[in-house]
Order: C-alpha cells, then structure tokens, then sequence
C-alpha cells in the first residue's frame, strides 16, 4: 500500500459512533458546497448495520483554512489514499449529487487497489457521468447570481442567504466545488463490477428518473433504482423511506456473507 498523502485535516469526520469490525463501512460523499454535517443523522439511522463515515473535503467545516479543490485530477489522489488507509474488509460508497461523481470515480480507482471495488456503491441525485450536462455551467456566474441559482436548487439554508459575511466564507468552497462537477468529463468508458443503487427525489429539477436508470450502464453489476417524493434534497436527516432502502441493501449484503 502507498503511503498516504499529506493533508492538514482529517478527510474523515469525527462522528462519536464506535466502530464495530463486523459491520460494513459506509463512506459518505457530500454535495456540492456540503460538509460532514448532512449525513450525521445517518450515522444513528444505520447504526447496528454500518459504519457510517462522513467525508470531509478540504475548504469547508474542520477543514475550512485547505484551499477547495476544483478538479478530480487533484482531488482523487489524496482522498483515494485516505481511503485506502481506512478501508477494513467489506466498504460501500454512497454519494449525494456532487457526491455521487466523487464516489463514482473513487469506486473506478479503488478498485484497481488490494482494496477492489464496493461492495455497493449508493449514488443520488446526479446524472451517470456518461451522460451530457443538460444546463450552462453555474460555476461561471457572477456570485450574485451564482448564489441565486444554487439557492433555487435548496443548496443554501436562508440563515446563510441572510448573512453576507457567511456568504464569502462559503461561496468560494461552493464554487469550487461545481467547478469540478461541471468541467467534469469521463476520460475513458465507464466500467465498474460492483452493484448499483441509484436514488433520486421525483421532482429532482437536477434529474429524471430515466437519467438515474442510466447508472446501470456503467456497471458490470445489478443496478436498482428508488424514486421518493421529494426534490433534489429529498434524503436530508435520513429520511424514514430512504433509510430504509438502504438498510434492505445493507441487509442483502450481510444475507451474502
């Protein structure tokens, strides 16, 4: 294994949870300008089946003064490596918009490891990375309305909106952050064997149920899809629905022990 490289903050947060050696890791990748801090309500919602790990990604939360990276090519090289550091026997990957391209791309170079593919690899609310953009980049945008489109996709609670000094703080990292989502393009045929759960809220102005069956193309393996009510931030505070379909996952795995 290659030695890990050298960060100033813990790419893992901090969550209280004790790690059980029995139970699979659950890796968790936010969206776009998000921390650590959105998938904490699933830590408690999956204890007894996982360890939830919330990733940190440099720019926001503990993390905060570690420049936004604006690139996978900078960006998936430290963070492989954390993970390759952490990862114990079985591990999956779950990512929500953003978050499911990081996942999906940290997924492919795992997998050509001794670490190997996820045992599931969990994506939400974002297009398979195949597939072309179907909007003008928002990363370009003057930061007025720059945060103006983010805050109609419900990426900005209103007590920032309402705080300017808040707002430079954290638009530089949300910028950054759609910079790599949007100059994003796949550098050779998606090709992953592991199985796929594809999750997305109905009324998505980001996706289409269609757009997330498309996961199954970049896969060797069994792809399903959920569809819940909701919009593009439809699993926020693990919602009872949503948990649940991950725990039948989670349950399916432990079955295939």
């Amino acid at each position: 294994m290659s030695a890990p490289v050298r960060e100033t903050g813990s790419w893992f947060a901090r969550t209280g949870a004790e790690p059980d050696p029995e139970l699979p890791q659950m890796f968790a990748f936010p969206h776009a300008g998000g921390g650590a801090a959105f998938f904490r309500p699933w830590v408690a919602a999956l204890a007894g089946h996982a360890t939830v790990l919330p990733v940190v990604l440099p720019g926001r939360e503990g993390r905060l003064r570690e420049p936004a990276h604006t690139s996978l090519d900078t960006l998936l090289p430290p963070l492989v490596a954390a993970l390759r550091a952490r990862i114990q026997e079985r591990y999956l990957l779950f990512g929500h918009s953003l978050g499911a391209l990081v996942a999906h791309e940290a997924a492919r170079a795992l997998a050509s490891t001794e670490v190997g593919p996820p045992a599931c690899l969990i994506v939400s609310g974002r297009r398979p990375p195949h597939l072309p953009a179907r909007r003008g980049d928002l990363h370009r945008l003057d930061d007025d309305t720059f945060v103006a489109e983010v805050a109609r996709l419900g990426g900005m609670p209103p007590a920032l909106l309402a705080d300017p000094t808040l707002l430079r703080v954290f638009v530089p990292a949300m910028r950054a952050d759609f910079t790599v989502n949007e100059t994003y393009r796949l550098p050779r045929p998606p090709t992953l064997d592991c199985p796929i759960l594809a999750l997305t809220g109905l009324d998505d102005p980001e996706v289409t149920p269609a757009e997330m069956q498309a996961w199954a193309e970049v896969t060797t393996g069994r792809c399903r899809l959920r569809v819940f009510e909701g919009d593009h931030f439809y699993l926020q505070n693990a919602r009872a629905d949503v948990r649940d379909a991950v725990l039948c996952r989670l349950r399916e795995l432990a079955a295939d022990r």
